[in-house]
């Protein structure tokens, strides 16, 4: 008998995308490495690589976070 039972963190209903195998995942199937989320949806999950492009650009243009160069390359001094 197991001392310790490995269960899955996570509850049914929450969405996940795991991005080495490029789908969306009821519950987390994938290590936390892999995965984005969790979402409210399955709909959100499958829009995260739109969401994190999206929010990247957001802050990659935000005044408050101009500290660093911009990761296109442009603002750069070099």
């Amino acid at each position: 008998m197991a001392l310790f039972k490995r269960s899955t963190p996570g509850k049914a209903g929450e969405w996940y995308y795991c991005i080495k195998h490029g789908k969306v995942e009821e519950g987390p199937e994938c290590p936390a490495k892999n995965r984005l989320g969790p979402y409210a949806t399955e709909a959100e999950a499958a829009r995260a690589i739109e969401t994190v492009h999206r929010k990247n650009e957001e802050w990659d243009n935000d005044p408050r976070w101009g500290d660093a160069p911009r990761r296109d390359g442009e603002g750069t001094s070099d």
